[in-house]
């Protein structure tokens, strides 16, 4: 009977697990769908991203005469921006419902007595805040990690000039 009964319990976590990969998948291809767009400077400059965050489409609109190269440049950048946190939130939103289904299956710990609770050991850590500020700015150079030398290292050498190729 603890048999069958197993049986069913296993069978009942891969029919799970196949259900929860179908979703993935579904809504994997919905956020792929995602775009956002932005616009700044009194609708002078409008930006669209894909579901990446990649620009797809920059457009200028009346009055972009009356911006000089730099102030165009700003823009450009702020709306990529506002346009790549959009569409990140709305990514997170679409794939919600993953991380819901994933807390009502059970643990492997459920399964194997005697298992303990790796959930929490086995998860992967929260990515850090990716910057946007500029190149140079002191805010990338402050968070540059500083190379640690002890001048042994050989110099290294451009693998694209290097003679030895």
């Amino acid at each position: 009977m603890s048999n069958e009964r197993a049986r069913a319990d296993l069978n009942d976590i891969l029919e799970g697990f196949a259900d929860q990969m179908r979703t993935i998948t579904e809504l994997q291809r919905e956020r792929a769908a995602l775009t956002a767009t932005a616009t700044v400077r009194q609708k002078r400059v409008t930006v669209t991203v894909n579901a990446e965050g990649t620009v797809i489409e920059t457009k200028f609109g009346s009055g972009i005469e009356d911006l000089d190269y730099a102030e165009i440049a700003k823009a450009v950048t702020e709306a990529a921006q506002q346009a790549s946190a959009e569409v990140a939130a709305r990514g997170r939103e679409v794939l919600a419902p993953v991380s819901q289904n994933r807390d009502r299956l059970p643990k492997l710990s459920d399964l194997v007595p005697g298992m303990p609770d790796l959930s929490r050991e086995l998860r992967a850590p929260e990515p850090p805040v990716v910057s946007t500020a500029p190149p140079k700015s002191p805010e990338r150079l402050a968070a540059q990690p500083k190379p640690e030398s002890d001048g042994s290292a050989a110099p290294r050498r451009s693998a694209a000039t290097d003679s030895g190729w």
